[in-house]
């Protein structure tokens, strides 16, 4: 089956009580026992939940793995994937990350002895380098939040397999609608349900989908152990968002490309950043990798933060607010928003500067967008 049938028929079965076409939500928290350790399935709601399986059934089929986890955030589910690193593990990450990831990386490093670097992984070379030292995780942004770079996912697993490294990847960006990392080799898929999984900016949540069966089940009782779950009427949300998964990602495509390209060439405007345009670095990785370009769109503006603010207050159907991937358009200034906890030095260093923007572009009419975006320049 193809992508647009998967997402509504794969994994969902009618419910086998009433025949409903939708999964029922299960408000309950705890479950009839026939005798002590005799159940249906269902015990207790943190360790299960009949709405949750089949949330976590779909996305582990949508990504290709073995054993989808649902989560009650993204950070919830990456809180989890660091409680599998024992004290003294190493794990080499991208170094374009979105704010959360590194303070958890950091409060891991400080408070329980993970070994972290940082590196710039849109040329493999430096991968290679990292991992001349050992590793035990290879943890992939890509496209990269904010900045958008592109890592060679087949190319980052060949060398941790060398180094005997797992491989995770934060493919939030992405969905399984436009990439697939397990097909290209990682162990552990990442991500935010909250964006574009759930799409309507109505629900907070997360997932992992591990490739191997075995590692699936240690996952299973570390979600179970530190109790980070969503509630089921999260779950149903997330597996209605998934039913338009496909038709909302072509449509996100469309606008980020129109948004885009009303942004080159512009007089106020220091660079764009989108893997569709072919002048991105690594657009040719985007073709490769990639079955469409995202909603995600960077600009850094001439004239820094104060230029950046005006873009901002010009604006008029994107909506200044943090997050990302809802139908509707949003703007974000990383530098004051997502990512103000990463010290001003390291940010700029990896070139998030004051004026940068991020634009997440919804489901309007790309032609109103770019309108919108050319009248905010005008005042930038």
């Amino acid at each position: 089956m193809r992508f647009n049938t998967r997402v509504l028929h794969e994994a969902q079965p009618a419910d086998p009580l009433t025949g409903a076409i939708n999964t029922p939500v299960y408000l309950s928290s705890t479950f009839r026992q026939s005798a002590p350790n005799r159940n249906q399935g269902y015990v207790y709601g943190r360790s299960g939940n009949p709405t949750r399986a089949v949330l976590e059934a779909t996305i582990a089929h949508l990504e290709g793995g073995s054993t989808g986890l649902a989560f009650s955030s993204g950070l919830g589910a990456l809180a989890t994937l660091l409680e599998s690193l024992p004290s003294g593990q190493r794990v080499v990450s991208v170094d374009d990350v979105y704010g959360g990831t590194w303070r958890l990386f950091e409060h891991h490093r400080r408070q329980f002895g993970l070994h972290v670097d940082y590196v710039d992984m849109t040329e493999l070379s430096r991968l290679r380098e990292a991992l001349s030292t050992p590793a035990d995780l290879v943890y992939l942004e890509t496209p990269t939040n904010p900045l958008l770079k592109l890592v060679d996912i087949a190319g980052a697993v060949r060398l941790a397999r060398r180094a005997g490294a797992l491989v995770a990847v934060d493919n939030t960006f992405a969905t399984p609608a436009l990439q697939q990392p397990i097909a290209a080799g990682a162990d552990i898929v990442l991500h935010s349900t909250t964006k574009y999984i759930g799409g309507h900016s109505d629900i907070i949540g997360g997932a992992l989908v591990l490739k191997d069966r075995k590692l699936g089940e240690k996952f299973v009782w570390l979600q179970n152990a530190v109790g980070a779950v969503p509630s089921p009427f999260d779950c149903f949300l997330a597996l209605r968002g998934i039913h338009t998964l496909g038709l909302r990602m072509r449509a996100h495509c469309e606008s980020a490309r129109a948004v885009a390209e009303t942004l080159l060439n512009q007089q106020r405007v220091r660079r764009v950043l989108y893997p569709g345009l072919r002048t991105h670095p690594q657009h040719a990785l985007a073709r490769r990798q990639m079955s469409g370009f995202g909603g995600m769109v960077s600009v850094e503006l001439v004239g820094g933060r104060r230029a950046a603010l005006r873009f901002l207050k010009g604006l008029k159907i994107f909506t200044l607010a943090e997050s990302l991937g809802g139908v509707e358009s949003l703007v974000d200034h990383p530098a004051s928003m997502t990512h103000a906890s990463v010290p001003r030095r390291e940010r700029e260093a990896h070139g998030v500067t004051d004026g940068l923007v991020r634009l997440s572009c919804g489901i309007e009419d790309p032609a109103d967008l770019a309108d919108d975006v050319r009248h905010a320049l005008r005042g930038a």
